[in-house]
């Protein structure tokens, strides 16, 4: 196994970036955020006085994304032509409207371009790479391929703590989040080979192990794999 690759997947609330991003830290992997591009996308083109329900506003935005991100065990910077938009890209009003740029077809095919490309370039051992159909259009042949869930309750609890104070609105929009986006993508159903991890009883530390406890059988499974050909 060369470079690793690691796709997480789940509906909104379920931890997928806080998850992924300490995964990642501890593996010594990169992180790419993909839900945190469609939100940058999301404030330039409101920070433009454009609508996110225009699609050929959003798809002329796209080009001048120029989005990146720096990313650390707890949190990650992410930048926007420069401008540090890490807790801008979290506020509701980008929440509320980010799955109108997300539903535009154009947009998911050139920034899903921009993904694989990121991922193909990496120079760490490994990448985890989280977000909408991450498992099944962007990195359907990732090494480990995990679809990370909660209850609707639970999740709903987790988005309220990261939000607070704005968290009078969490759950009608964490709702109308997954709701809207599953117009798109099914994020609430394993594919073949994925692997479902319910989080519902588990604690952050507990739901970052189980996920390294993956990578570390697919890499156990690669070497023995690896030992069976190896010339003699």
């Amino acid at each position: 196994m060369s470079t690793i690759v690691v796709a997480i997947d789940g509906p909104a609330g379920s931890g997928k970036s806080s998850v992924s991003r300490a995964a990642a830290s501890r593996l010594g992997f990169d992180f790419l955020d993909t839900g945190a591009a469609y939100r940058a996308l999301t404030w330039l083109t409101l920070e433009r006085g454009l609508s996110p329900a225009d699609a050929d506003a959003v798809i002329a935005v796209v080009d001048d994304l120029d989005y990146a991100t720096v990313a650390g065990e707890h949190d990650t910077v992410v930048l926007v032509r420069g401008t540090d938009v890490s807790h801008a890209i979290r506020e509701p009003r980008i929440t509320a409207v980010v799955s109108d740029v997300a539903r535009i077809p154009e947009v998911r095919v050139r920034l899903n371009e921009m993904f694989r490309a990121t991922m193909a370039a990496t120079s760490a051992p490994g990448v985890v790479t989280e977000g909408r159909d991450i498992t099944t259009v962007v990195a359907p042949d990732a090494h480990v391929r995990i679809l990370l869930t909660a209850d609707e309750d639970v999740r709903i609890a987790r988005r309220a703590r990261e939000l607070a104070p704005e968290a009078a609105n969490t759950a009608s929009q964490l709702r109308e989040r997954d709701k809207r986006d599953a117009t798109v993508v099914d994020f609430l159903t394993a594919a073949p080979g994925v692997t479902t991890l319910d989080s519902t009883n588990l604690d952050f530390e507990q739901t970052v192990q189980a996920v390294l406890d993956l990578v570390n059988s697919a890499r156990a499974v690669s070497a023995a794999q690896a030992s069976e050909v190896a010339p003699t």
